[in-house]
């Protein structure tokens, strides 16, 4: 947003050029109110802060993993209310944890408009370069790819960018359509206040959510979200991981996908020169609970990288799946079959539910060879060496089915 705001499309090199296209888009306070954290004047706005529109009952939060969006019932898991030391960066990581990834968490208390739903989960999935010699995310190379991918695509400011900088009156709310596609929300009403040497905070509730984007269904022009192709909805993680059956559902089902790949997932010309790495994270979510922060790295080789989501890969997907659905089908068969004493027209569904954890493990260990034999076959142009390598996933998946069926007998 500030690169474009500044019309710049090379990355500034200085602090100072930073900095200076940084203020370009907060140019209405000189003193630089949206990026200090403790502003005394409540009605003009902090980072991440929007201003007190005033006449708001305001209560105390001691700590930043207070503030954050972590659910906890019971605080016997993980503990609330304990860093009781914390500097100004964790306030910061609290204070942009809950306004871009926070959902509904009761009355007054509104989650983002970037996600399907409050008690959904905002989806990353990107490309991103690895570091070198290894299959490990590069951190600088990934956030300067993605913004230089970004910034090349757009002409200008589209509306409302940095939220946090206007007032919020009750019951107003952004239209969505108002809004810059990479505009950057705050969900809640927080303002950090100075506590002696201590940094505290004070949170409020509002009437409203800060978007009316209920319809919008999380497809707000987010660069790393699947969007549902029929729904027009964005994709949720809810309970569980990132299974391989959950990233080829989303990234290689083929002509009748379901799921539009996000556009930061997409190799650009001249990023096959490297390996990359695909990334899929996301912070699961149910009703009124949530289940930790799910994060996968799929190494991608450099010969991968050009032909990443195109036919030969959807078809090899395909045919792995398919591979693993009859060594699945296999065990559980069996396994019911001994359940039931032998005796197959017996065999009923609690039969097939003893076969389940054996299932698990099973689908566990098939998911760990899932990618590398992905990217095998793909990279195989010759029917023999893909017939070899098919044999030899299938031997191994069989060895494994036999184990698991040994061991559950």
């Amino acid at each position: 947003l500030a690169l474009d705001a500044a019309d710049l499309r090379a990355l500034p090199e200085s602090e100072g050029d930073w900095r200076a296209a940084l203020r370009g888009l907060t140019r209405a306070f000189p003193d630089d109110e949206p990026w200090h954290l403790i502003v005394a004047d409540r009605t003009r706005p902090a980072f991440f802060q929007p201003p007190d529109p005033g006449g708001l009952k305001w209560t105390a939060v001691a700590t930043p993993d207070a503030l954050d969006m972590l659910i906890t019932s019971r605080n016997h898991d993980v503990k609330r209310e304990i860093a009781h030391d914390a500097g100004p960066e964790d306030w910061i990581h609290a204070l942009v944890s809950l306004q871009t990834m926070e959902g509904f968490g009761g009355a007054g208390n509104y989650g983002i408009a970037r996600m399907n739903g409050g008690s959904s989960s905002r989806v990353l999935i990107g490309l991103a370069p690895a570091s070198e010699g290894s299959g490990d995310v590069d951190p600088s190379a990934w956030w300067r790819r993605d913004v230089l991918r970004l910034v090349g695509a757009r002409t200008g400011l589209e509306g409302t960018a940095l939220l946090w900088l206007a007032p919020w009156p009750e019951t107003h709310a952004f239209d969505l359509q108002a809004l810059d596609p990479l505009f950057v929300e705050v969900c809640r009403r927080i303002r950090l206040v100075a506590d002696g040497e201590r940094i505290a905070a004070e949170r409020s509730t509002s009437k409203a959510a800060r978007i009316a984007a209920k319809e919008a269904k999380g497809n707000t022009g987010d660069p790393w979200a699947p969007i549902h192709v029929a729904e027009g909805k964005a994709f949720t993680l809810g309970e569980g991981d990132w299974t391989h059956e959950r990233l080829v559902t989303l990234l290689f089902a083929g002509d009748g996908r379901e799921w539009i790949v996000p556009p930061l997932a997409r190799s650009f010309p001249g990023e096959e020169v490297g390996p990359m790495v695909l990334i899929a994270e996301a912070f699961a979510r149910g009703n009124s609970k949530t289940d930790g922060f799910r994060s996968r790295i799929v190494p991608v080789p450099e010969a991968m990288v050009g032909d990443l989501f195109g036919e030969r890969p959807v078809m090899v997907a395909d045919g792995l799946l398919r591979d693993i659905a009859a060594a699945d089908v296999a065990l559980r068969d069996g396994l019911a079959l001994v359940a039931a004493g032998g005796e197959r027209d017996k065999v009923a569904k609690p039969h097939y539910r003893r076969s389940e954890p054996a299932r698990q493990r099973l689908r566990r260990e098939a998911d760990r060879l899932f990618f590398p034999e992905l990217w095998r076959r793909v990279a195989a142009r010759e029917d023999a060496d893909f017939t070899r390598l098919r044999l030899a996933f299938l031997m191994a998946l069989a060895d494994i089915a036999r184990r698991e069926f040994v061991a559950a007998m």
